[in-house]
Order: structure tokens, then sequence, then C-alpha cells
């Protein structure tokens, strides 16, 4: 059982906190940035830091120096094993660990640190898979469990979710790579997406994030490539239809009782919030608060903490709405549980913006991580 420590309390050393970054998934860059930005921010003299990078093949390490844990800039195909094989890699050094050998979670991770902080974006990392494994190691860790994590990875999951809670979603229609990989079965599922949802649509795999796999389709002949290319990222696809919308954000944090950011809207002269547009600077900008009237702003903040709460969700999330042109219906388009990490993502931008500088939020969401961990350990009658 790993130690855990109580905020509340006195503290005779710092909590050791392990950032979890990297992964299999092809948001791996996504993740780095992530965790960098979270180095350089959690308060030195609170937090002992012990990150842990999972290379693109999967191999679990811990790094040695927090200090010189990552640095601007870099450019990572795989978290190499030693410290002259990531000079070999070339330019900036890596973090990697001393002694080069893969982490057991349980015997190694759950004895050093108190709490986790899963920054793993994508499959292998946002689906619930690293959050079981860390329930099993006894890891107190931030963001949400392993069942919200599984259903805001799913689209088509977490659609259905929403519809059974009453909240509004755009018209989509799914499939699994079996139901379409045959001429007359592709034929199907064109004449299906033009009768239902027309055209444009948007084109994702079922499971994913930051836009991986993703296309915008105007017209039907376009389709079977599209969904043949977000096919190669999952086993099942979601084409979703297109609205003309204004793209609103809010970031929520808390457990059984959310709290919700002020709204912000997303704009972009890009056709569409696609992968570079999201992380390329300056293609894409924030305007936070949202332009809003105060009655659209209750309605869009409290449909935000609606969809949490539908999904099973705690710790933290980004929730993703839409505002329909002209009719100004408010839709949920998808949540996103470990969003971008950064100081300037739009997650903590949204924070910041309703007042809550990084620093706080990271001690808040460390603070949730503990205080769910307390509960469910007495829940289970442990000590």
């Amino acid at each position: 059982m790993p130690r855990t420590v109580d905020l509340l309390t006195p503290m005779p050393r710092k909590i050791r906190v392990g950032i979890i970054y990297g992964g299999r998934s092809g948001e791996h860059l996504v993740s780095v940035a992530s965790a960098a930005s979270l180095v350089q921010s959690l308060d030195g003299a609170k937090y002992d830091l012990v990150p842990i990078g999972i290379s693109r093949e999967g191999r679990w390490l811990v790094a040695a120096e927090p200090a010189q844990f990552l640095e601007s800039g870099i450019s990572m195909k795989s978290l190499p094993a030693t410290e002259s094989s990531a000079q070999a890699a070339g330019g900036t050094a890596l973090p990697v660990p001393t002694s080069g050998k893969n982490v057991i979670l349980a015997d190694v991770v759950g004895d050093s640190i108190d709490v986790a902080i899963p920054l793993v974006h994508g499959t292998y990392g946002e689906d619930g898979t690293l959050q079981g494994l860390l329930e099993m190691a006894g890891v107190p860790y931030v963001g949400a469990g392993v069942l919200a994590s599984a259903v805001g990875m799913d689209k088509i999951v977490m659609k259905k979710l929403l519809t059974s809670s009453g909240l509004p979603v755009a018209d989509w229609l799914g499939w699994r790579r079996a139901e379409v990989e045959t001429e007359a079965s592709m034929r199907q599922a064109v004449e299906a997406v033009s009768s239902r949802l027309g055209f444009p649509v948007f084109v994702k795999p079922a499971n994913g994030g930051s836009s991986v796999g993703m296309t915008k389709v105007k017209d039907p002949e376009k389709l079977p490539s599209a969904i043949q290319a977000a096919l190669a990222y999952d086993t099942r696809v979601i084409v979703e239809k297109g609205i003309v919308c204004r793209e609103i954000e809010c970031s929520v944090i808390g457990n059984a009782q959310p709290e919700v950011s002020v709204p912000g809207e997303i704009t972009y002269t890009s056709e569409f919030y696609d992968y570079e547009t999201k992380y390329t600077p300056g293609k894409m900008q924030l305007v936070a608060p949202a332009p809003l009237d105060a009655e659209t702003t209750r309605l869009v903040r409290q449909m935000a903490a609606d969809a949490y709460r539908a999904l099973e969700c705690e710790g933290m999330a980004r929730l993703d709405l839409f505002i329909e042109k002209p009719s100004g219906k408010i839709l949920v388009n998808e949540i996103n549980t470990i969003p971008g990490f950064t100081s300037t993502s739009v997650f903590a931008k949204l924070w910041e913006a309703t007042g809550v500088p990084y620093g706080a939020l990271l001690d808040k969401l460390i603070g949730l991580a503990l205080d769910r961990y307390r509960e469910r350990r007495d829940l289970a009658g442990l000590k």
C-alpha cells in the first residue's frame, strides 16, 4: 500500500507526486508538453516530483533528476534507457533514468509516491487502462476514474449516455470495422449518412483524441476513404453531423460537487479544429470569458456540470459544447478527461479567467485525488 498523506494536517515532509507522461498513442508529444509544464509549475516547497516516462513502445522508466526532467523543444520518438543513448539521439538531453529498468508499478511507484498525476493522453492512458493499473497498485491519482475515463474516450458510448441522460448532442452514426468492410456494406453506410445526416460530416475513430484520424467530409464520394482513415486508429468509426455553430469549452473540477469555470470560445481560421490547429501557436484563439449573455452563460455551465455528472466523472475534465447557429441551441460535443495540461492550455486558461491560477489549480486537483482515495479506502475498511 503506498504511503498517503493528508493535505489538511501538518506535513512531516513534502508530498511525493508521480507525473506519468508519454505513452503509446498518437498524442505522445502532447503528453510530454503537458508534463514539462507541470514539472515547472508544481511548488517545490510542497511537492517532491517523481517523473515516470512511458516510451512509444510502452516501456516504463523513472527519470533520475526531476529538476532536469524535461526541456522545451524536445522531439521525442521514445524514451531511451541510458544517459548515453539520450545523447546519441542528438541535440537536447532527454529525460532518462540512470538505472534504465522498467517500473513495476505496485512495487516501485506505489512505494515511492503519495499521488500520481496521469498525463498520458489518448489510448493506453486516458481510456481507463492506466487508471485501472493505478487502482490495482493502490495509488491515489488525479483525474477521472476507470469508468469515466473509458466512457470519455469512447465517443459512441459517451453519446449514448449523454442522450439517455437527456442531454442534447449532434446527430451521429457509428459502425464497427466488420460492418463496413465490403463494398456493399460501405455503400449502405454512405447512403445512411446521406439520408440521415447530410453533408458535411466529421468522421472520427470512436476512441481517440486531439482530432487524430479525423476528417471533414463534404460529399459522399470522399466518405469511404475517410471511414477507412479513421479505422486505422480504432475498430469502430463515428460519423457526426456537421453543424454551423460557436465552439464553447468549460473546464470542470470536483468529485461529488463539480465546479465549472467560466465558458471560453474557440475561434480559428482553418477548415476545422484539427490537430495542427490545436497545437500550432497562433492558429487557435481562446476568448475567456466567452462573449455570451448571462442566461446563455448560466445554461452552458449547467450543461457542462450535468454532462460531467452523467458520465460519472471525478477530478477534472474539459467539456466541449456547441451553440448552434442561428437557433442558439446548446449541444454537448464531448468530454476530455485528461485535457492538455500546460499553463497555456484551454483547461488552465479557463480556470485562470475564473480566478484560479495554475499553481492553485494543481493544489486543488491533488487534494481532490487524495480525498477520493481516502473515501474509497474508508469504504473498504482499509487503513
